[in-house]
């Protein structure tokens, strides 16, 4: 497409923010990468923003067209923040959002669902990106990766349950695609790999990738909610560990082609992107 501004990329520092502002800049777009500390990234703008200081929301909206949006990490409501920022957006000039979603969250659900659907009367040019769960989440700075890194396990609610995990590449060759092609795609879309696995696949391909033991250990509901709320807010524990026991009743095992009809090529597989993502931490 073709555009005066920036794009303005929300949490550029993050898995899917970070992947997403390397893409753009290798394809020649001016990006303002937005993190709470203003951390430069090679090719961007650095600007410093923080969701909960509306003190720094006019100086990352100067100049920018277009916004990629991943909402505060942890918070049960985020919409309350992040509507506002986002009338103020419009307001600023920005004719284009793309929301950071998931799989598990539909339209007026909880947490960014209430954004998802407040977004296309905010914006004529929008897509809501829902991908499911990340295939980083075992090999990156996640919690399970932390645990399997010091203890060999992986431990959810999610029982014999199904999911088409998505690598993080995937969902920022996407993301920039739906920010930059001459047409938004003005639409909720569901990302997802090529396979759905479980996670006791998921242990076993770590294992045989590793070379080191890796098991699923399955909780309870009621256990994973209470080692999440040790951690965070009983109301964001409670509705993760929803999320797995959803898993454990199918709502995750499917596949879609939404990766390979936007970027033009297939989605990674596990297997594929354990090798790529282990091989860099030897």
């Amino acid at each position: 497409m073709t555009a005066t501004g920036a794009i303005l990329v929300i949490g550029a520092t993050g898995t899917t923010g970070s992947r997403t502002t390397a893409q753009l800049v290798a394809d020649g777009h001016r990006v303002k990468a937005a993190s709470r500390r203003g951390t430069p990234l090679p090719g961007a703008e650095p600007v410093r923003f923080d969701w909960y200081d509306p003190a720094t929301f006019a100086d990352v909206l100067r100049g920018a067209d277009r916004l990629y949006l991943i909402p505060p990490l942890g918070d049960p409501d985020p919409a309350a923040v992040m509507l506002p920022f986002l009338h103020q957006a419009r307001a600023a000039g920005v004719h284009r959002a793309v929301l950071l979603s998931s799989s598990a969250i539909p339209e007026g659900g909880p947490a960014v669902g209430a954004v998802y659907q407040a977004l296309p009367g905010l914006f004529d040019q929008w897509a809501v990106l829902r991908p499911s769960w990340f295939m980083q989440n075992f090999t990156g700075t996640h919690a399970h990766a932390d645990s399997i890194r010091a203890h060999g396990i992986i431990r959810t609610a999610a029982g014999n349950g199904r999911v088409g995990f998505v690598d993080a590449d995937d969902i920022a060759a996407v993301a920039a695609r739906a920010l930059t092609d001459d047409q938004a795609p003005n639409a909720g879309l569901v990302l997802t790999g090529p396979e759905s696995l479980s996670h006791d696949d998921i242990a076993d391909i770590l294992t045989q990738v590793s070379g080191r033991p890796v098991a699923h250990r399955h909780l309870t509901y009621e256990q994973m909610r209470d080692r999440l709320a040790a951690e965070m807010p009983l109301e964001f524990a409670e509705m993760l560990a929803g999320m797995d026991r959803a898993i454990a009743e199918g709502a995750e095992d499917r596949t879609t082609d939404t990766v390979k009809r936007l970027t033009g090529r297939p989605p990674r597989r596990f297997r594929t992107v354990a090798e790529r993502e282990l091989a860099r931490d030897r």
